[in-house]
């Protein structure tokens, strides 16, 4: 490791901040329009200057050591500053929007992204918005891949839970408790019922969102994962599992909160359990929040209390 050395430079944190969204340095380069050696002596005199390892290399690219997540939150938020006080002093046009959200199968999600985009004054973004599994969630907040992620827990897979999240260095934080609902087609029959029992869902397919390698039962997205079905069909996308709801008549269990707007021909009908379901997001516990991750969550709390749902914090 080279020696300590003072400062450091707007470029080499903007240079650095494409190399881990990369996670190759030639691809940031190309990105960025520099040479490749160039880039990669300027990310080893950033490590350099700040006296630690930042990035693994490796034929396959690079990854960041635990210290160059915790750099990679401070740089991003050195570089949105530095764009609002040109914005604002400069008279600058707002700066290309940089955000990434990781989420379970939820429509709330998406539909606090389709705000906050028409929303934007900027005339360039990357938004990356990755509806994915439980596991992968985590391990995209812990590497910065994504700033925000979206889960739930409750009383049963909460210790497994919030021990990952502490082994990881990230923190839940509520958002909102919802009442078990299931999600059915409209034509189903069950559509017409103002509550549904366990009972009644006795025959009928139950989809849930397959967990991989990590399936689980406490990483399902689902509450009451380790009741046995003996019609059980996993999907690895929102629209298979709906499209599955309207050919087979089948359910799923969530929040209960679905936008008409994006999903017209579902309906959430109350589930008479004893449970509830706490959505929350995580972060990194030691680095703060970037504006437009801010923003983000503010457009989500707005969608979530159209539904008459109180919020959490």
């Amino acid at each position: 490791m080279a020696k300590r050395s003072n400062g450091i430079t707007l470029q080499q944190l903007t240079y650095y901040i494409e190399v881990a969204a990369e996670g190759s340095i030639s691809a940031a380069a190309d990105l960025l329009y520099v040479a490749q050696p160039t880039l990669s002596a300027a990310m080893k005199d950033l490590e350099g200057r700040v006296g630690r390892e930042l990035l693994i290399r490796s034929a396959r690219g690079v990854t960041l050591t635990t210290d160059g997540v915790e750099f990679l939150g401070y740089a991003r938020q050195v570089v949105e500053q530095v764009a609002l006080l040109e914005q604002r002093y400069l008279g600058r046009p707002p700066s290309r929007r940089l955000l990434g959200v990781s989420t379970q199968h939820y429509s709330f999600a998406v539909d606090a992204l389709v705000r906050m985009v028409k929303a934007t004054a900027a005339t360039e973004y990357e938004f990356s918005l990755r509806e994915t599994r439980t596991w992968d969630i985590i391990e995209d907040v812990r590497t910065l891949r994504s700033e925000l992620g979206i889960l739930y827990r409750n009383d049963f897979n909460r210790n497994v839970i919030d021990k990952l999240l502490r082994d990881s260095g990230l923190a839940f934080h509520p958002l909102f408790v919802a009442d078990p609902h299931i999600f059915i087609s409209r034509k189903n029959p069950l559509a017409t019922r103002d509550r549904v029992t366990l009972a009644d869902l006795t025959g009928v397919p139950r989809l849930t969102f397959d967990q991989g390698a990590n399936n689980s039962f406490y990483f399902a997205e689902e509450i009451l994962s380790t009741l046995s079905s003996p019609q059980d069909i996993r999907v690895s996308d929102r629209a298979t599992i709906f499209n599955l709801m309207i050919g087979l008549d089948g359910y799923t269990i969530s929040t209960g909160i679905i936008s008409d707007d994006l999903d017209p021909e579902i309906v959430a009908i109350p589930l008479d359990v004893d449970e509830n379901i706490e959505i929350g997001w995580i972060g990194h516990s030691a680095i703060p929040l970037t504006e437009q991750a801010q923003r983000y969550l503010a457009e989500l709390r707005a969608v979530v209390s159209e539904f008459g749902v109180e919020l959490l914090g």
